[in-house]
């Protein structure tokens, strides 16, 4: 392939909604068509009859993930339309041929997918051997959460076949060009577009990206710096769907209207109005960390005020959660610190020195353990345990897109019940 073929993976539910991101698609340069695996579950051949009749001329792939019974399903799919069908690279050897064979009588022709195989480069040799026309190396979404990609799998496969190469697995405008540079013929975008309020302008930043590819400056991040980039920019409801509706905080409000904070939890472990820990544990604290305080949910004196608020400060911190009370509310509205309590009260309590720094607690009805990471915003506060932090962002991340172009629809006449297909999709 002299130019890099950019091709759109649409690995929605919703007919309607796949076809009208299609065509934004097309207009912003993508040249294949993909019928994700999601869709076709979701409405069977229906999807490729569409967009093949939506799309003349276009090359239609229809990823259907073939495992067994490759002449009935390559079969199916080519009668719907499909130009080229996917199958799984990890299916048997007998199933890759039959496929092969019924690609040849109908015309279209076998990617494999390489998702999850073992050792990728004698697979894909043999794939080759058995006449499979495309290969895709493709780290899936759930792989792409823990950090996973697929460009260091490229680089080992183009030295080792010559036919085409495909790359997926989370691409876009600055990690597409690197997957031109490694060696692919073929750049397979989804989320990138497709979850995108401006689909075709999406789409045209990773066609202009792949036709002239650079690779971007390189700068470490580290994974803390990287989580905590994400949660400053996704919301406490976004991280809440990504953990399926897990992890919030009850009765716990912020003090501040505007408050938005993120960081790794130093954990107090106080009593009723005992405020000597909770200030001991700023000094334990680094900078970006959040202290959660756990005061016993006593309302009737306060814990913190507003010169602690102002020594945490001083210190860096992110923003201090506390199953209890505050006071000085006027004067920590005006340093604009995030503080997140259960209740404010005038009351202040003695500095006794009773309780634990950096144990588990429990906060707002979450266990909390020191180096979860916890955010806040207005809508309240969410834990996330410290081993799920870099994958539960970048779940939250993907949400928050996916919300991001539902709104666009919603703006552009539809509503969220229709977008959704909520009737169709009620449990029975």
């Amino acid at each position: 392939m002299s130019t890099p073929v950019l091709q759109v993976a649409l690995d929605l539910l919703e007919l309607p909604r796949a076809l009208a991101i299609a065509g934004e698609a097309v207009a912003g340069g993508a040249d294949w068509i993909e019928a994700g695996t999601p869709l076709i579950k979701s409405e069977g051949m229906a999807a490729v009859r569409a967009l093949a009749g939506r799309f003349p001329g276009r090359e239609i792939v229809a990823d259907m993930k073939v495992a067994d019974t490759g002449t009935l399903e390559v079969e199916m799919a080519a009668k719907a339309g499909a130009t080229i069908v996917c199958v799984l690279a990890d299916a048997d050897d007998a199933v890759i041929e039959e496929a092969v064979r019924a690609a040849r009588l109908y015309g279209v022709r076998i990617m494999a997918d390489l998702i999850s195989v073992a050792d990728p480069v004698p697979r894909a040799q043999r794939l080759a051997e058995l006449g499979v026309d495309i290969l895709n190396c493709h780290v899936g979404i759930d792989q792409q959460m823990i950090g996973k990609s697929s460009l260091s799998m490229l680089t080992a496969l183009r030295d080792a076949v010559s036919v085409p190469i495909a790359a997926a697995g989370g691409l876009d405008a600055t990690t597409a060009p690197q997957a031109v540079i490694g060696g692919a013929d073929v750049v397979i975008a989804g989320g990138a577009i497709t979850r995108s309020a401006g689909v075709a302008a999406s789409a045209r930043s990773i066609r202009d990206a792949i036709d002239s590819p650079s690779l971007p400056r390189e700068e470490h991040v580290s994974t803390d710096q990287a989580i905590r980039d994400i949660l400053r920019v996704v919301s406490t409801p976004n991280i809440s769907d990504a953990m399926h509706r897990k992890g919030a905080m009850e009765g716990i409000s912020p003090i501040c209207g505007d408050a938005k904070m993120a960081g790794k939890a130093v954990t107090v472990q106080g009593f009723a109005g005992d405020w000597a820990k909770p200030v001991e544990a700023i000094d334990v604290a680094a900078p970006g960390d959040v202290l959660v305080i756990d005061n016993q949910g006593a309302t009737h004196v306060a814990c913190w005020g507003e010169l602690a608020t102002l020594s945490a400060m001083e210190r860096g911190l992110s923003g201090v959660v506390i199953d209890g009370a505050a006071r000085d509310v006027d004067d920590i509205r005006r340093l604009g610190f995030s503080v997140f309590s259960r209740a404010v009260v005038p009351n202040a309590g003695e500095p006794k020195g009773f309780g634990e720094i950096n144990a588990e607690i429990r906060c707002g009805g979450q266990v909390v353990r020191p180096g979860d990471w916890v955010a806040g915003d207005e809508s309240g506060v969410v834990v996330i345990p410290r081993e799920r932090a870099f994958e539960v962002a970048r779940r939250a991340m993907e949400v928050k897109r996916t919300e991001e172009r539902v709104r666009e629809e919603i703006l552009r006449g539809s509503t969220l019940s229709r977008v959704s297909e909520l009737v169709r999709w009620e449990k029975k």
